[in-house]
Parts: C-alpha cells; structure tokens; sequence
C-alpha cells in the first residue's frame, strides 16, 4: 500500500469503508501520505461515517478519529460520507487519473494480517477517469443513494485484457444481472467468494445452475455472517426460497465456511471478506459483496476478461475454500 501511494505525482483519491490502523502500519500510511503532500500531490480521503446502528453485513466500521486527525494535521483533505441508511462500502485509490488499486481490502490491521482479501491493480486512464468520476460525486453530494450513476465501456489494458467498472447504487441493477447472466452461460466453471450470498438474481441464478449439475461450481463464505442472514430471512414474509436456494447451492456444490468470530466490537475481525465471482474467463471483484444489501450501498466492482487472471482467481478461491471444508475436485 505505501508503494502504492507513493507512486503518486498529481493526485490521490481514497475511498475507504473502515479505517483503524495501529502502531506501525499507521505509521507507515501516514508518512506515505505526508510524503505525497511535500511532493505537491493533492490528497483527498472519504470514509463511512461510522455509527452505532446495528448491521449484520457487512460488519461496522470502527473509524480511528485520532488517526483521522493526524491526516488532516499533514494537509490530507477527509470528508467522511454518512452511511445511514446505506453504506459508503468502496475500497479503492486513484493515483494520478491513471491508475486505480482496489478490491475487498479495508484499512484495518485486521483486514491487513487476519482477514482473507484481494487487492486489484488497474492501471488504464480510461478505468480511473470513471473511478474518480464516482469519488468526485460523492465528494460534492456525499449522498450514498444518487450516487454511481457512471456508465462505462469496456476499456482495453495495454496487454489487450479487457476491463469494465460497474458502481452501485447507480448501477446495481445492471451488475448483479451481468453477474447472472456470467454464471447462467457459464460451460466450464464457476468460483464464488463472497461473505454473504444473498442477492436475489445471483442466488436464484446460481442455484439453478447447481440443479443442472453441468458446470464444475465451488466456492466459500463466511457461515457465521450467514448464520445471521438465515436468521433474518426466517422473520421475513417472501423470503423463503431464498433460504431454499442457499441450502441447495451449498449442499450440491463443492462449498467451505469460515466460522470466523462473531463480531463485537474490539473482537478480532477475521472474517472470510475476499468477494470475487469467477464465470469461466469473466472475473468480477471489488468492494461489493453478492448481497442484497450491497445493491444499495456505494460499492465498485472491475469486470475482467482474461483466461490468465480467471485462471488465478479460480485457483485463489479453490484454495481458501479448501481451507474452510470444500471437498477437492474430482478429476475424471
């Protein structure tokens, strides 16, 4: 992450869900920041607004205040965005309007040594002009439900991979169904890595696909965040299939869960928090979770089309699913 922000020569936009770094990884983003600002580099950094509603998923964000402070004493401009009644969730910087790092990471010592994440790097002016599109909406109206209203092309990468932005809200629709349509033309794989799974598209999409039995399907979530799902969906009326839905794709396909601790504050955050869906050679992956609540927060997810970045995507998640009780794959 220092390397990262101190490539910078012009401008850095951070959005980030939770920020609570101690001791010396505070240290080192703080000097990384202040480096960037006596080298004329305009910082901005936006954060959820942290609150004490309760919210199953995702977890709360515990925002350091005296870290903030010490951001704003060495020049970085801070706009916290409120995140009632839906969610500043993004986890993503621009440096320079030519290079984008993102993915399901937040800026916690937490998520840096315990929780299972993914960083993206994206270097495309294309893909950070529409990133810094999004953060400079939500810095002028930090209003979470009009933002990511940007519509982006596919952008090609100067080795020919191709790559699309999506943002929600603006764009959740749009999402969750290129999503669903990813995983019902998928032939050969399909690699889920989510907390929680819990939109309705995707859910009902995939578990239509486990039914048929015609597609190689694994993947891993967090149980203890969708223990708390279950018990939600059992109080509401029409949610039922949802429930049926969840039970058949966890039960007909190679699925792990991670039994991490429930949260509390001041409790170890160690959840599975990775959130990447891989359909044949599409890779989806980012901030958003496969939930319901995602398509009303302020979320970012990169499409990406590369066999070769697929290819490790898929074998990232084989991994961790392994690691928390999947079954290995039979080969023929």
């Amino acid at each position: 992450m220092s390397a990262f922000l101190d490539g910078a020569t012009r401008t850095l936009d951070v959005a980030i869900y939770d920020l609570r770094l101690d001791a010396s990884p505070a240290q080192t983003v703080l000097d990384s920041f202040d480096r960037a600002v006596k080298r004329g580099v305009a910082v901005r950094l936006m954060f959820n607004q942290d609150h004490a509603l309760a919210i199953p998923e995702p977890p709360p964000p515990e925002i350091d205040w005296d870290f903030v402070h010490q951001l704003q004493d060495h020049q970085v401009l801070i706009k916290p965005i409120p995140g009632i009644p839906d969610l500043m969730h993004h986890k993503y910087v621009v440096r320079d309007l030519d290079t984008v790092l993102t993915g399901s990471t937040n800026w916690t010592n937490d998520s840096w040594n315990r929780e299972e994440n993914v960083l993206f790097t994206v270097a495309s002016s294309e893909i950070a002009q529409a990133f810094a599109a999004n953060f400079e909406g939500l810095w002028e109206k930090p209003v979470v439900a009009v933002s990511g209203r940007i519509s982006s092309p596919w952008s090609q990468l100067a080795d020919g991979t191709r790559v699309r932005p999506y943002f929600c809200p603006g764009r959740a629709d749009k999402l969750v169904h290129a999503m669903s349509r990813s995983i019902s033309s998928a032939q050969k794989r399909i690699r889920i890595c989510s907390p929680v799974i819990t939109s309705g598209p995707v859910l009902g999409t995939l578990a239509e696909v486990v039914d048929q039995h015609s597609v190689d399907i694994a993947g891993v979530y967090d149980a203890t965040q969708m223990d708390e799902v279950n018990h939600q969906w059992a109080t509401q009326a029409g949610v039922a299939w949802k429930i049926a839905a969840f039970h058949s794709i966890t039960t007909g396909a190679r699925f792990g869960s991670k039994r991490s601790t429930p949260y509390a504050k001041g409790t170890t955050h160690d959840f599975m928090h990775a959130k990447i869906l891989v359909a044949d050679d599409y890779v989806y992956c980012g901030s958003f979770n496969l939930s319901h609540s995602g398509e009303s927060n302020a979320e970012n997810v990169i499409q990406i089309e590369s066999a070769e970045v697929a290819d490790l995507c898929a074998a990232y998640i084989d991994r961790v699913a392994a690691k928390y009780g999947a079954a290995p794959l039979k080969v023929a």
